[in-house]
């Protein structure tokens, strides 16, 4: 490998963040083809790789985004798998220092319980992107498809960075399974995990200002021995 590989690496991982603002501007297929050949790399359980991936180009992103909202609007969460039970202690501590940085960076008050949802909703219009991975598993191989399916979705993001492509993972529009599996025809056979919006970041939107911190290495690593 070459010695600076590990530089290239630890600066995606600090390049790419959660972008909630995008331009209009679409994405050669090629490229897209690129980011999902390398995606497809991360390893999985016996080499499963149970991730597959539907993506939408220009005009489909646009019906699809104006469906979707209308549908989250109206509509319960409905997602294939358990949504997370509660969030208690340094999980919820993160969870909210996230959306205070997000409605800070917006102008967004706290107490402003209309204009927080409004911009929670911002999930169902993709935030603008171009294009949207919606990312399923093989229902039958369980947690373990979940698993590999997520790493497949964090090399996703890397993979997409290392070509100058912003992204944003989203459980929220998973929240919507039924609805996605009438527009995409998905089989009851797959589970729906999570959609990936992507394309170029507007760079001046407020969204894209900010930047989440990550757990100091005592919180994570415990070595034994």
């Amino acid at each position: 490998m070459p010695q600076d590989a590990a530089t290239t690496l630890d600066a995606l991982l600090h390049a790419r963040h959660s972008c909630r603002a995008f331009r209009p501007d679409p994405l050669p297929d090629e490229v897209i083809a690129a980011i999902v050949t390398s995606a497809a790399r991360v390893p999985s359980w016996c080499n499963a790789q149970p991730w597959q991936v539907i993506v939408t180009r220009a005009p489909e992103t646009d019906r699809f985004r104006d469906a979707l909202h209308a549908a989250a609007a109206s509509t319960a969460p409905n997602p294939d798998l358990e949504w997370p039970r509660q969030y208690t202690g340094v999980y919820r501590d993160r969870r909210r220092t996230c959306g205070f940085q997000l409605y800070d960076s917006l102008g967004i008050p706290k107490e402003d319980r209309a204009a927080t949802h409004q911009q929670m909703m911002e999930n169902y219009r993709l935030f603008g992107a171009p294009h949207v991975a919606i990312v399923t598993t093989e229902a039958d191989l369980g947690p373990y498809g979940a698993m590999d399916s997520g790493g497949f979705v964090a090399l996703f993001t890397l993979a997409a960075q290392a070509r100058g492509v912003a992204s944003i993972p989203q459980a929220a529009v998973a929240a919507q399974a039924p609805f996605l599996r009438d527009w995409f025809s998905i089989p009851e056979t797959r589970h729906i995990l999570c959609a990936i919006s992507f394309g170029l970041e507007d760079t001046a939107h407020p969204a894209n200002a900010f930047r989440t911190d990550r757990a100091p290495l005592s919180e994570i690593l415990d070595l034994r021995g």
